[in-house]
């Protein structure tokens, strides 16, 4: 055997694997206990909250908190705080020496979505199942599944677009035709229709702001909706006892 090289390295071969197994296994056998010497003392919540209580993290995370400071799984830990209603995103991560440090992102509240069952959509136009744990004046949104994005895209627009005219949106409504209607605080009614390439909503709106003025006179009162969906034009709509529609022309 010793002058055949190759059964001799396939010998030492065999020796190192069993010698690393068995180091392996020592590791395991001797470390187990003693890692019991590194429990966790603490998880702290390094940023101020506003909505999530300190309550719901800690019924969240007390069937997770198990093993010691390096068995207790931070990923479960994050996911678990970010099936709560409040929380965007979360991050954990271990702090030595015995000391779990957790993030949270809150959702931050733009409005409210659809029919008032619990929904509302933050700034970043996504939804999010919660209730407001104090009083807030929030514009109402509401569209198709999916389209929470573009609504408060379109409603930021909106809000920018009637500033000169003193009001604002307290409801924006993108129906399944793809058609938009506002509601202004003062409760009118402003009909923008479709997206199109030649009258854009955009255009159309502004065309409102600019007439806004003319809109009410001392016969009729204020209207209570306006139609924008014409190319150059529009028309009013007066309560039933003030007349009939009114058309306008630009």
């Amino acid at each position: 055997m010793w002058h055949k090289p190759h059964l001799l390295m396939a010998v030492s071969d065999l020796l190192f694997l069993a010698g690393t197994a068995a180091l392996l296994v020592a590791a395991v056998v001797w470390g187990t206990p003693r890692l019991r010497l590194f429990p966790l003392a603490e998880l702290q919540v390094i940023n101020e909250l506003q909505e999530v209580q300190r309550s719901e993290i800690e019924q969240s995370l007390s069937e997770l908190l198990r093993g010691n400071f390096f068995t207790v799984d931070v990923d479960a830990l994050r996911r678990s705080l970010e099936q709560l209603a409040w929380v965007r995103r979360a991050e954990v991560w271990r702090k030595w020496p015995a000391r779990l440090e957790v993030r949270i992102e809150e959702h931050q509240a733009a409005a409210y979505w659809g029919d008032g069952e619990g929904q509302l959509v933050n700034t970043y136009g996504e939804l999010f199942p919660a209730s407001l744990s104090r009083e807030q004046v929030l514009p109402r949104l509401s569209g198709p599944i999916g389209s929470s994005g573009e609504v408060l895209r379109h409603y930021e627009e909106f809000v920018q677009i009637l500033k000169p005219s003193g009001r604002l949106p307290a409801q924006v409504a993108l129906s399944p035709r793809l058609a938009w209607l506002l509601k202004l605080e003062d409760g009118m009614l402003i009909e923008l229709g479709r997206e199109q390439a030649k009258a854009p909503i955009r255009m159309r709106l502004q065309r409102f702001v600019d007439y806004y003025p003319t809109l009410s006179d001392a016969r009729r009162g204020r209207p209570m909706a306006v139609d924008m969906r014409y190319p150059n034009g529009f028309a009013l709509r007066f309560p039933a006892s003030a007349g009939q529609e009114v058309k306008g022309k630009k």
